[in-house]
């Protein structure tokens, strides 16, 4: 994986990992000077029933997306990139909260509207990454079955407007462009999308952004499909694709939030394990028995939290299967669209 474009700022972005630093509280109001007099009994018990400050969550966290107000505007269709039989395909941009983001959208033919599914792709260098890149079989099969296929390319790819910080800040900045993905076509208000029915699909790290958007965004979808997700554990993330290679953005992270071990709450603010009874929308799970790049025993821990949780997930796997699915993937794709056509029709 690749350097980081900037040095750390608090904001937000996904991937990779990144401490959550709080600051403690205790409820007091941090005078540790012995008062002059006795407080009265009416103060005693004020003070007594008054609840403990809650710890701030850290700015580059789970909970400070939660809080933060999505803005996601201003879809605009621009040239026309492919025209099939069935589906035309257009490059689109987007608002992100302030940053536009590069994508493609693939409108089927026939009268609308039909139901829209977000995609968010795995990673790629963005230094090679070009526009719609990431998932072309999904994008082409679900927009023949009647979807309208939006593809975001993120922050820092393609077309779409830097964010220096989003690298050393976990790559949080991809959750907030797939939750303003789904609000930039709501608020298009375009005939052909049906904005009552949406879903999301996420690949590989884009998996993590979905994990990531059901838990800041409950209720902002209807359903979700993820393909061979990367770990709800950053920090397993980082010990798997990027210490190995020495990459030397392991060290600014860690810099900037802290290892797991000297700022355990920060890692546990960005993990969406913590706050998986947020979740709402039904979650279909596909993995490979052979999937070496991301371990089938991720999916099984993220499967066991949503159940412990009593959410709706569905895990699927394909035995001999391994990170990109080969001979599998059209049972695969079967069994998404009918997911999504149990749950957004």
């Amino acid at each position: 994986m690749r350097s980081p474009r900037g040095l750390p700022r608090l904001a937000a972005g996904l991937a990779l990992v990144a401490a959550l630093g709080c600051t403690s509280g205790n409820g007091d109001n941090g005078d540790n000077t012995a008062p002059t007099h006795s407080p009265s009994a009416s103060a005693s018990a004020r003070a007594e029933s008054t609840p403990p400050t809650p710890t701030p969550a850290d700015p580059v966290s789970l909970p400070a997306l939660m809080r933060r107000e999505h803005r996601g505007s201003d879809l605009r269709l621009g040239a026309v990139r492919v025209r099939t039989d069935a589906y035309t395909q257009y490059a689109v941009t987007y608002r992100s909260n302030g940053l536009t983001i590069s994508g493609i959208m693939n409108v089927p033919r026939g009268e609308g509207p039909f139901p829209a599914l977000v995609l968010a792709h795995g990673y790629i260098d963005p230094d090679v990454y070009t526009t719609g890149r990431g998932m072309p079989r999904e994008q082409d099969l679900l927009a023949r079955n009647g979807y309208v296929v939006l593809h975001t390319d993120y922050r820092n790819h393609a077309g779409s407007d830097d964010d220096p910080d989003n690298d050393v800040n976990l790559r949080l900045g991809y959750t907030e462009d797939v939750i303003n993905a789904v609000h930039a076509l709501r608020s298009a208000g375009r005939p052909d999308v049906d904005d009552g029915r949406i879903g999301l699909l996420g690949r590989s790290m884009g998996g993590g952004v979905v994990y990531n958007a059901l838990v800041v965004a409950p209720g902002l979808v209807d359903a979700a499909v993820v393909f061979a997700p990367v770990s709800s554990r950053p920090q397993e993330n980082i010990d798997q694709f990027q210490r190995p290679e020495g990459d030397p953005l392991v060290a600014e992270i860690e810099a900037a939030h802290g290892t797991p071990e000297e700022n355990p709450e920060f890692w546990r603010q960005v993990s969406p394990l913590t706050y998986v009874d947020r979740v709402t929308e039904p979650l279909l799970i596909h993995h490979g028995t052979a999937d070496d790049t991301c371990p089938l025993a991720w999916t099984r821990a993220t499967v066991a939290a949503f159940e412990a949780a009593g959410k709706d997930v569905e895990l699927r796997t394909y035995r001999g299967e391994g990170h990109t699915f080969g001979p599998r993937w059209p049972d695969s794709m079967d069994t998404t669209m009918a997911f999504f056509e149990r749950r957004l029709r």
